[in-house]
């Protein structure tokens, strides 16, 4: 993490930048934009985190206040993990309307790209904006030769787009796939303009 001095990235004076500084703007669907993610958007995470488990925690039974503490703790441990091991990575917060809507955190390593999280908040979903956040990420690393990884929960529903869009399992992680998708022929990606066709 590091302190910014000035205005950049919507990161206004003495905020903390989370992740490594952007190497450029990164592109956002229509009707809204990134902007680097900061410390002050801690609790809009453990938000996001409790939305993508909701439905997971329905069948439990738990009390609600009891549902609410686990998905705290899990959101928080969840957070001190991906500070301590993607410190390096970038960390962008999706904006429609001033409002914080989703999360993607990218890692470019120099073997491969891996989206350590990519994440909607429920009145997000269903729009075209994961579909489309997802084709910018893949073109970005076709266009740099490099494979692209991600960690899926293989109860997500997502399992079936990152499959369409060429993600095959490559380990077998228990509760998760690992997934991976190659790199394309440089020729190809450069005739589509980098751009994956989502159908």
């Amino acid at each position: 993490m590091t302190t910014s001095d000035r205005v950049t990235d919507g990161i206004v004076e003495g905020d903390t930048r989370l992740g490594a500084p952007a190497r450029v703007a990164r592109p956002a669907p229509a009707a809204t934009r990134f902007r680097a993610a900061t410390t002050r958007d801690e609790a809009f995470f453990a938000a996001l985190y409790a939305s993508t488990r909701v439905e997971e925690l329905a069948v439990t039974g738990w009390p609600e206040a009891m549902q609410a503490a686990f998905l705290a703790q899990q959101a928080a441990a969840q957070h001190v993990h991906y500070v301590r091991h993607y410190e390096d990575a970038e960390w962008w917060v999706l904006e429609r309307n001033g409002e914080p809507v989703g999360r993607l955190i990218l890692a470019r390593y120099p073997s491969q790209h891996s989206i350590v999280d990519i994440a909607l908040l429920p009145q997000a979903r269903g729009q075209g904006l994961g579909s489309a956040i997802l084709a910018e990420v893949i073109a970005e690393a076709d266009n740099a030769g490099k494979p692209l990884a991600i960690h899926v929960e293989k109860a997500n529903r997502a399992m079936r787009l990152y499959r369409r869009l060429g993600f095959a399992t490559v380990e077998d992680k228990g509760v998760y796939d690992l997934m991976m998708r190659p790199a394309a022929d440089r020729k190809t990606a450069d005739a589509a303009d980098g751009r994956v066709a989502i159908s």
